[in-house]
């Protein structure tokens, strides 16, 4: 179903920077003269309080371009619209998908996998069911 496991983590780690932009053609020599510090808080959490981190597990949102063992952090402060990503709790677990408002009106929602192999959730007022939170950042390990 694509899984994901979350974890509320601390926000405070600031990585320096030597080159805050990465040029894929000829690089500026003012490029040498800049400096700057990465901050998670400040600029990936928004809401420190209400954001945690989510592993992401299955390969439910490929086709998003999220794949098994990414993670990504999660605001419950983020007001979720039509096609958000979004963590939701269904039916007793977390899983992590498109949010489809569009049938509202005719007394359902739908949570949407990116990939075809995987189905879509009709979700009515029968289920357990809650938006948790949504998906503002990925973050990807390549090495």
């Amino acid at each position: 179903m694509g899984n994901i496991k979350i974890h509320h983590g601390g926000f405070s780690t600031r990585l320096e920077l030597e080159h805050a932009s990465v040029v894929a053609g000829f690089p500026s020599p003012a490029d040498d003269y800049r400096h700057d510090t990465l901050d998670f808080n400040r600029d990936y959490i928004r809401h420190p309080e209400a954001s945690f981190y989510g592993d992401v597990e299955g390969d439910s949102m490929k086709d998003a371009g999220i794949f098994d063992g990414d993670r990504v952090i999660i605001d419950r402060a983020v007001e979720p619209h039509n096609g958000s990503i979004v963590v939701a709790f269904w039916n007793g677990e977390f899983t992590m998908k498109f949010l489809d408002l569009t049938h509202r009106d005719e007394g359902y929602i739908e949570l949407r996998p990116a990939n075809d192999r995987y189905p879509i959730f009709r979700i009515d007022n029968s289920d357990r069911f809650e938006v948790w939170g949504v998906v503002v950042h990925l973050i990807r390990t390549f090495e």
